[in-house]
């Protein structure tokens, strides 16, 4: 499973730049020398060549701990392969509803009052937001959109819808639109504006992120975007049908968010030691996060059905495990992350051991850990600012209802995110000492000249200056 060519093999390692920040540690000065070491080419003295090999018996160490791992995941995909999500009768809410693609064709302004767009006299107290929006509504002036629908069995069939003044959302002329069908309605009622169409502004966002990628990372950064692909392959047709089928959502998402690492760390970074080093630190970190979040969620009573949509899911779905499904997020959510630092950290540790040859374990472990500690400290606070960005509106409504801060932590909606980002912190923290520590360990345990190594392209290094022929 591990051999010693990277894909792709011309690409530049994609970490160098962590790597130098380890200006304090060993061999910093052969790093920068313009004279090559011992075993190594050229451009290894600069992170600019492929890994250099290890040892056929440390290869085989690394393979006969991940092919059972990998043989495991794969078993159990196939197990628990749901083959499609199950079927269910739309209840008409949320996200249940059937949709369908329209267009506004025509918008004409007209008096609210003679629209009755209201429905229901104004309160007569001006004092009260509910005042001001009624009468807003009865003296106002509306919109009356013209709606014809473009897709499903009703293609070219109109209605009307009316835009209040005060709503969020206004419809302007020629804008497409995406509304709701209800069967059970009256005919008049059956449509309903309930979003604007955003597939093309997102579709050429996707596209600029894509071509920024390639054009910065060329092919590593087009295997990433094959990798990514895959990743949400996965999401969809597996982890989440899976759990609708009604399988432990713990036991997918550790099953899927193993494939997804491997497929993606194999396929970004090759099949080498230093990504199986990678992979082992990320798996030992996911079994972290994986048993702290199962007891900080049990200890907390965390029910994970906190909102409208996790309760709807809920509804439709009684026999899905809540609180197995909040871990499971958590577990997927901190994947990424940690594919990050742990790569990262073993790439540090080898550009280090090929800077200087002669460290050993311990001094690779000192020198790299210098770099992930501040690797951590930005990471970390980039992860927690994640969160309550996405919380940010949550946030406003405790800041706006003068809650204190202990009883805003105590809500669940809130304790929910706390517990998301510590879990997954820890974890991230967890996976640099671990990460540095394995891969120093397997690169200190290769010796130059060893007759297990394969030798290197390129000049041969010799001692800590001197260029040798091979």
């Amino acid at each position: 499973m591990v051999t010693s060519s990277p894909q792709p093999p011309t690409e530049p390692t994609g970490h160098h730049g962590h790597s130098g920040h380890a200006h304090d540690g060993p061999g910093h000065s052969a790093g920068h020398s313009s004279e090559p070491s011992a075993g190594h080419s050229h451009g290894h003295s600069h992170g600019h060549g492929p890994a250099a090999p290890v040892s056929k018996h440390l290869r085989k160490v690394i393979a006969a701990v991940l092919i059972p791992f990998a043989t495991a995941v794969f078993i159990g995909m196939v197990v628990l392969w749901p083959g499609g999500a199950p079927a269910h009768e739309r209840t008409g809410v949320g996200f249940d509803r059937q949709t369908q693609q329209a267009v506004v064709v025509s918008l004409e302004h007209v008096d609210c009052k003679s629209v009755n767009a209201a429905q229901v006299p104004p309160t007569a107290d001006p004092s009260t937001p509910e005042g001001r929006e009624a009468q807003a509504a009865q003296t106002g002036e509306c919109k009356k959109a013209t709606v014809e629908i473009g897709t499903g069995p009703d293609k070219g069939r109109t209605f009307v819808e009316i835009v209040q003044p005060g709503a969020p959302r206004q419809l302007t002329d020629g804008q497409e639109v995406v509304v709701a069908y209800a069967p059970d309605a009256p005919r008049d009622l059956q449509y309903s504006v309930i979003d604007v169409n955003r597939k093309m502004p997102l579709a050429v966002l996707a596209s600029i992120f894509a071509v920024a990628v390639v054009l910065v990372g060329r092919m590593r950064g087009l295997f990433a975007l094959i990798a990514l692909i895959v990743s949400f392959g996965i999401l969809m047709l597996f982890i989440l049908p899976a759990i609708l089928q009604g399988s432990n959502p713990l036991v997918v998402a550790v099953v899927g968010a193993s494939a997804i690492m491997l497929i993606a760390l194999y396929m970004c970074h090759g099949l080498t030691a230093r990504t199986s080093v990678a992979v082992l630190g990320t798996l030992v970190s996911l079994v972290l996060i994986g048993l702290l979040g199962s007891v900080f969620i049990d200890w907390a009573s965390l029910s994970g059905n906190t909102d409208d949509n996790t309760g709807l899911i809920h509804g439709l779905y009684p026999d899905i495990d809540m609180s197995g499904l909040l871990l499971a997020s958590i577990i997927i959510g901190s994947l990424g992350v940690l594919d990050d630092v742990t790569v990262t950290q073993t790439s540090a540790v080898w550009e280090l051991h090929q800077a200087d040859p002669s460290m050993g374990s311990r001094a690779l472990y000192r020198a790299a850990i210098r770099i992930g500690r501040d690797h951590i400290a930005s990471v970390v606070n980039t992860l927690v600012l994640a969160y309550a960005g996405a919380a940010l509106p949550l946030l406003l409504l405790f800041s706006i209802a003068n809650s204190s801060m202990g009883s805003v932590a105590n809500s669940e909606l809130v304790a929910v995110e706390i517990v998301r980002t510590l879990v997954g912190s820890i974890g991230l923290v967890a996976s640099v000492p671990v990460t540095t520590a394995l891969a120093s360990l397997v690169v200190s345990a290769d010796r130059p000249g060893s007759p297990d190594v394969a030798p290197a392209a390129g000049p041969v290094r010799g001692g800590r200056g001197r260029r040798r022929k091979r």
